[in-house]
């Protein structure tokens, strides 16, 4: 096909605009009209039920789903499991930050949430630090001061972090801490059914 010995540096510029302007217009006409999506929740296969959860089974024949301990937790961080509908946490977009009183243990009208009296009550599940990834090393600590019941532990000798399963409850927020600060998360929390799980 010959060139136009006439068509230019110009009208190719020019040409280029207007096939951006067009493709622009064509996006807007498409978002007209279509009601704005909220993004996905993340679908990890690991996320935690609210504290005072009893065991998993027993669990899903209580909750009857009305998302009032959703709608009691202040912070926002019981949401909605997007594939049926049962109350979880994501520790590492929104922990649970044990609040005093529990509100969301106080809105369960079905026992699926049992009353706690202290914090150490809450068995949520248990933290794991991957050693390879952590940066504790490098003096990265961010996880073992925001934790809120003390359960991580810097080993001076060696360097790399521990959890004290005792203390431990599984709130997550060494989790969203960790993937705040680092490239590589080095700490997930094994969900308490998991570990039930693994234990029998």
């Amino acid at each position: 096909m010959a060139t136009n010995p006439s068509y230019g540096r110009r009208d190719f510029l020019k040409d280029s605009v207007i096939s951006t302007v067009k493709a622009a217009r064509e996006l807007v006409k498409q978002a007209d009209g279509l009601p704005a999506e909220p993004p996905p929740l993340p679908t990890r296969i690991d996320w935690l039920r609210p504290p005072g959860a009893v065991g998993e089974q027993l669990f899903l024949e209580r909750c009857t789903k009305c998302n009032d301990c959703v709608a009691a937790c202040p912070p926002g961080a019981i949401v909605v499991h997007p594939q049926d509908d049962t109350p979880v946490l994501f520790a590492d977009q929104s922990p649970c930050l044990l609040c005093e009183d529990f509100p969301c243990i106080a809105a369960c009208g079905t026992d699926a949430l049992l009353p706690v009296v202290e914090v150490n009550q809450v068995h949520m599940g248990i933290a794991t630090v991957s050693n390879r990834f952590c940066t504790a090393g490098q003096g990265c600590h961010a996880c073992v001061s925001k934790c809120p019941t003390d359960a991580l532990v810097m080993d001076v000798a060696s360097l790399h972090l521990s959890v004290a399963q005792e203390t431990c409850v599984g709130c997550g927020m060494c989790e969203m801490v960790c993937k705040t600060v680092n490239d590589h998360v080095a700490i997930r929390v094994v969900p308490s059914r998991h570990l039930a799980r693994i234990d029998s």
